[in-house]
């Protein structure tokens, strides 16, 4: 056997070595490949009734809102009127119910003075007033 001979073995052995190896690898990725397909088919089937209900879902929400913007707006529209009939109350029968309070108030005030004495004035007495004439006291 020659050089070439050897050599050309050589590269027979690892050529082959090379080409068990790759199909090997192959064979694994298309293993892999297999059930990621299964797995993505699976998911499939069972995401599309999920984004069905979700989407169900969503629409319900939406409706409820649009009901509770309707109940805000009328529920706006109830307190502004509250104010307005709280307003017009106020100035309708404040007025007048301030002078019959403050005329009840007269009428009792002057009938307890008549009923009892009228106590004597205080009399608060003057401060004193200092000397000009000496700063040095003793």
């Amino acid at each position: 056997m020659s050089g070439g001979e050897v050599a050309g073995l050589l590269v027979a052995v690892f050529w082959a070595i090379l080409v068990s190896f790759l199909a090997v690898v192959l064979y694994r990725l298309a293993r892999t490949l297999r059930a990621a397909t299964e797995l993505v088919s699976s998911l499939t089937e069972r995401v599309v009734p999920l984004l069905g209900e979700a989407s169900r879902t969503v629409r319900s929400a939406q409706s409820q809102l649009e009901r509770v913007d309707d109940i805000t707006a009328d529920v706006r529209d109830v307190a502004a009127n509250a104010s307005a009939l709280s307003t017009t109350v106020a100035s309708t029968f404040g007025g007048p119910l301030v002078k019959v309070a403050a005329f009840g108030y007269g009428v009792r005030r002057a009938l307890s003075r008549r009923a009892a004495p009228e106590p004597p004035p205080r009399v608060v007495p003057a401060p004193r007033r200092r000397r000009q004439g000496r700063t040095d006291r003793r």
